[in-house]
């Protein structure tokens, strides 16, 4: 058994075998995960669909009733680049209740590994870029009212950058956001962030991940999140059709090792989703997907095996001397970290 919980659904999967976005790899990595013995049966969750409260506390009141009510304008269904139907509503609106399962299952085990999520191109008021629905912001918003956290930071190291992350919480002083992406990428309007790492057409493994680790760690330790959300995408993959990163199976492997390590050993729970991967053979996508997940075990369960670290001194003196002394949303490389 896995020591964390994984949330699926089968409803993921919209049955578009000839869109670009693959939407059986999550049938496609539950199968994998299940045949290989890395996950049993009884480790998988299947979530509910998110409350209509819970969505319109991200989203406005008349973008939400257009979804449930199928009354998209022509520009609007074009602009998702989605086949719009009352079944893809459900499986935005169960993507959403999965992601809030899992970070809740994150406060309990250290992760909470979500299968599916990653919408991060969803804005308030529109849907684009596949995603109709922000599932880690509708995740946020629910566990921020119950009180069991107040700062979230998302780490987004997609391919494309989180606009609509980005967007959502620009005035937010709890929730940090830092992206990762190709600059000469969707979208064509990039929101700052509070970091946003622009890299070079073909930017492969050492340099993206230097550029990440000096972005990230000192980020991690100043803001102090009680919640991380990591937006896995498969898609910095070398052979990936929307994207032109060239990171290697081996880099993205020490990407995901990064992320997660460096928030669990800080005693930071972190929500995993999957976000994009449109590799040429899906089952390299799958394998990133299924990596990223052992990535997670591993990590999991190294830190179990010793005791809670503090953030490192040096990073922490680093931090503290870049805002005098005090620890607050402002980030550490400018708002926006240029190429």
């Amino acid at each position: 058994m896995l020591p964390f919980k994984v949330v699926y659904h089968p409803e993921y999967d919209l049955g578009v075998p000839d869109h670009i976005f693959p939407w059986h790899k999550y049938r496609l990595m539950r199968d994998a995960l299940l045949r290989e013995g890395i996950a049993a049966r009884e480790d998988f969750l299947e979530p509910k669909p998110a409350s209509v409260a819970d969505l319109k506390r991200v989203h406005s009141a008349a973008w939400i009733n257009a979804l449930r009510r199928g009354t998209l304008r022509f520009s609007e269904i074009t602009r998702l680049e989605l086949p719009f139907s009352q079944r893809t509503v459900r499986a935005c609106r169960l993507a959403a209740g999965g992601t809030t399962l899992a970070a809740r299952m994150a406060l309990l085990d250290g992760v909470g590994f979500h299968a599916g999520g990653g919408f991060h191109h969803a804005f308030r008021d529109h849907g684009e870029g596949f995603c109709a629905v922000h599932d880690a912001a509708v995740a946020v918003r629910r566990l921020q009212r119950e009180e069991r956290v107040s700062r979230v930071m998302i780490v987004d190291c997609d391919v494309h950058q989180g606009n609509g992350t980005a967007s959502l919480f620009a005035s937010d002083k709890n929730v940090f956001t830092l992206s990762i992406h190709q600059f000469n990428n969707y979208p064509a309007v990039k929101p700052p962030s509070d970091i946003d790492i622009h890299l070079g057409d073909q930017t492969g493994d050492e340099e993206y991940l230097d550029r990440l680790r000096r972005a990230y760690l000192p980020a991690l330790s100043e803001f102090q999140p009680e919640l991380l959300f990591y937006v896995a995408g498969a898609d910095p993959y070398c052979e990936d059709q929307l994207g032109g990163l060239a990171l290697t199976m081996e880099g993205l492997k020490t990407r995901d090792h990064l992320v997660l390590g460096a928030a669990l050993e800080r005693g930071v729970p972190v929500t995993v989703t999957l976000a994009g991967g449109y590799a040429a053979d899906v089952d390299d996508t799958v394998l990133i997907h299924t990596n990223t997940l052992r990535a997670a075990m591993q990590e999991l369960e190294r830190v179990q095996r010793k005791p809670r670290l503090a953030a490192p001194a040096a990073e922490c003196a680093q931090a503290a001397s870049r805002n005098g002394g005090a620890l607050k949303k402002v980030p550490l490389l400018s708002r926006c970290e240029e190429r």
